[in-house]
């Protein structure tokens, strides 16, 4: 599609009708389709044709949103996903198997942190941390002949840290590694990672993309600039599929990581996005380039204020000029820096808990980045399943509070900030 600007992709990519057709892609809730040519069909199974034959694999109006989200990344092919974390669990094991291992910076989703570090070892897929703040060199000394993939959150959830593009891509271009991008919390609107060096981007799409909280899904989408042809590292694509006829993955003229991840990954675990929650993120995200300005703006007027609040040790913001990130958010999202940050009350968690209690326009709920504004306690919920020494690396004092930003107005956000905090 034509390079348009990201507010008018937001509203008119994805979905191509026919001259006489809904400007909305309807919702084909079939678990299956009717084919008249044997022919046809079996093209379909042997990937020599597009089309759809079972919704465990593809889906139309899944495959509109999934449209959108590419042509707002920049990507080639898009993969809509049950949720985030089968998003990134799929991304994973299409390039990663039993001896292999990958590298994430430890300043990741809690839920990510348990994948990789909990669950994935069980499958015999090693996850090696590091320090986002680590030199390049620090880095590179993880690498190894069977790293398959760095990973890494454009704005770390919760600990609100900016990624150093340049030095991630940099290790990851000299060693042919992939690099994937959780982009979630900054959305292309603000990021987009390709022209940062990314090969891979993930969506928690229940997040920003969708904005209304009302439908769960995760996207991968597939940028098309990595070359897996002859890259030893990626054994898998250069060597034929017997599933799919001696298929070599790595011949395809375009779509290699996507093509694999769908034919192999989704094929076999199933783990697509439904065709409601589809049609509901799609419509959701034609307002996000109005909502991530919003958002941003929202959230760099909390930050200030809590920034100046007696009552608060310390606030994590990109837009704070006294922040650690700022000049790498300045660099990577000039236009907003996103709607969530991060703040300790002074005290323990018991003082948290009462803070969040006094609320009355905030909520306290396990979600972000959805129009109305929500907080969270991550130590005792989303990450209470981390050691205190995890807990640390992953940047989640036991007086961390995430907050997510809404769209409300940002006087009525910050007075109920400040009753609430009157109350601890």
């Amino acid at each position: 599609m034509k390079d348009y600007k990201l507010d008018t992709l937001c509203v008119q990519a994805g979905y191509s009708p026919k001259t006489g057709e809904a400007r909305i892609p309807p919702i084909s809730q079939s678990t299956t389709y009717f084919y008249g040519d044997t022919r046809a069909m079996a093209d379909c199974f042997d990937l020599k044709s597009a089309g759809y034959f079972y919704s465990r694999l593809s889906n139309p109006t899944v495959a509109a949103f999934e449209g959108k989200v590419a042509a707002l990344e920049g990507g080639v092919a898009a993969i809509g996903c049950a949720s985030g974390m089968s998003a990134t669990t799929l991304s994973v094991f299409t390039v990663a198997g039993a001896g292999d291992n990958i590298l994430s910076s430890s300043e990741v989703y809690g839920g990510t942190y348990n994948l990789f570090g909990t669950t994935l070892p069980k499958l015999g897929i090693e996850c090696r941390f590091f320090d986002p703040d680590a030199s390049a060199e620090e880095i590179e000394k993880l690498i190894d002949g069977k790293t398959k993939m760095v990973f890494v959150e454009t704005v770390a959830n919760p600990a609100i840290s900016v990624v150093d593009f340049d030095k991630i891509a940099a290790v990851c271009q000299k060693h042919g590694v992939l690099l994937a991008v959780d982009n979630t919390l900054a959305t292309p609107v603000l990021c987009r990672p390709k022209e940062f060096g990314a090969n891979v981007i993930i969506h928690s799409s229940s997040k920003y993309l969708d904005g209304h909280a009302a439908a769960l899904g995760g996207v991968i989408v597939d940028l098309g600039n990595f070359d897996f042809k002859g890259n030893p590292r990626y054994a898998s694509f250069n060597e034929p599929d017997e599933s799919y006829h001696g298929l070599v993955y790595s011949d395809l003229p375009a779509a290699v990581f996507a093509t694999k991840c769908r034919a192999q990954m989704i094929r076999d675990i199933g783990a697509i996005m439904s065709p409601q929650n589809g049609f509901l993120s799609y419509i959701g995200s034609d307002t996000l380039a109005l909502r991530m300005e919003r958002h941003s703006s929202n959230a760099a007027k909390v930050a200030l204020y809590l920034s100046g609040h007696p009552k608060i040790e310390w606030v994590r913001h990109p837009s704070l000029p006294d922040n650690k990130y700022h000049a790498l958010a300045m660099k990577y999202m000039p236009d907003g820096q996103g709607g969530m940050l991060s703040f300790g009350i002074k005290g323990d968690s018991a003082l948290c808990a009462r803070f969040m209690e006094s609320l009355k326009l905030i909520t306290q709920e396990t979600h972000v980045a959805d129009v109305r504004s929500c907080v969270l306690h991550p130590a005792s919920t989303t990450h209470r399943q981390l050691s205190k020494e995890d807990l640390e690396k992953a940047g989640v004092p036991e007086n961390l509070i995430r907050l997510s930003v809404g769209i409300e107005n940002a006087d009525d956000i910050i007075a109920d900030i400040k009753q609430a905090l009157d109350n601890v």
